[in-house]
């Protein structure tokens, strides 16, 4: 794919969503933090519903904290993984009182230091809560991406990688969430919905579907 032909496909997707943000429910940058480290394997959907009875009860490092990985597990325990992430959810929460007074740290290293929290949630949180034009690649960007051929890679981080060569630097803030979308609601897995997409045209996808 051409340099022209991407630029036109991120201002479609500018013009039609011009101030896009994560469809997960946060009031705080720390509520961010957990709604993305929950949202691994599960849906924003599931994330939201557990977090909208967790957020009243505790959301903050401390109360979260003082819940105990047992009495967080009440809350998420809808989500997938949730054993596994409540162990890393509380470790998370102590580590920020310990070593960054409560706060979340505007930084890659030491976000990634987090339990539960790898590049793709690093990358997330930078985004979304500080602005940051990073853009984090989860298993539907990477699917567009190989799909359209916008942006081809092996892997989650070969197409990070790419993406950041190829995306001009006054679209690198919302790219990540206009791929999430596209992703999310057009150009799914099983059967993508070719026919009612925006950038259908300039997608190089050879085996398009139209219903």
């Amino acid at each position: 794919m051409n340099k022209q032909k991407r630029i036109e496909i991120l201002t479609r997707l500018r013009n039609n969503n011009p101030h896009p943000t994560t469809e997960l429910n946060f009031s705080s940058v720390f509520e961010l933090l957990i709604a993305v480290i929950l949202s691994a394997q599960a849906t924003d959907k599931g994330v939201n519903k557990a977090t909208a009875k967790l957020y009243p009860i505790a959301n903050t490092p401390q109360a979260i904290f003082d819940l105990g990985v047992d009495g967080l597990k009440h809350y998420i325990k809808t989500i997938g993984l949730y054993n596994s992430k409540a162990e890393n959810i509380i470790k998370t929460c102590q580590i920020l009182l310990e070593k960054h007074n409560g706060d979340v740290p505007e930084d890659r290293a030491a976000l990634e230091a987090l339990p539960g929290v790898g590049r793709k949630t690093a990358n997330v949180v930078l985004n979304t809560a500080f602005g940051w034009p990073t853009i984090a690649v989860d298993t539907h960007i990477f699917r567009v991406c190989n799909r359209t051929k916008f942006a081809t890679g092996k892997n989650v981080v070969e197409v990070e990688e790419k993406l950041n060569k190829v995306v001009p630097a006054e679209f690198k803030v919302d790219a990540h969430h206009w791929f999430i979308l596209l992703g999310r609601y057009t150009c799914i897995a099983r059967k993508p919905r070719c026919g009612s997409c925006l950038i259908e045209d300039l997608c190089e996808y050879k085996d398009k579907v139209y219903e």
